[in-house]
């Protein structure tokens, strides 16, 4: 029973606070940039923004590719010493290989350029 109270008793508390904070609070309803959404900075109730460059998406893609690959590259130096060398050797040439052939299909492709 008493537990039925004291529920009660802080449910309305609690709605009597959310009710006064609400009359209480200085938010303006109409305020036209708090109800747009953030774009950086542009405003989308005017004109469209500038097209998105897929060349340069896939140059960054290319890089971060390459970047993930060199940090890979850096345990096979560490593990030089620790294993077989000639298990080594041939998982480096592979891996090295790979590297080597991705990035001649990517400048055979003409992905590697700046400017379109």
């Amino acid at each position: 029973m008493i537990m039925f109270f004291l529920t009660i008793i802080i449910l309305f508390i609690s709605n009597l606070l959310m009710m006064l904070s609400t009359l209480i609070s200085k938010k303006s309803l109409m305020d036209r940039e708090k109800c747009s959404p953030f774009e950086c900075g542009f405003d989308p109730k005017c004109k469209a923004r500038i097209p998105f460059s897929l060349h340069f998406f896939l140059i960054t893609v290319i890089f971060l590719i390459f970047d993930v690959e060199i940090a890979l590259i850096f345990p096979m130096i560490l593990t030089f010493k620790m294993t077989n060398m000639m298990t080594w050797i041939t998982t480096s040439i592979l891996f090295l290989m790979i590297l080597l052939i991705g990035i001649y299909h990517e400048w055979n492709q003409n992905m590697l350029k700046w400017t379109s």
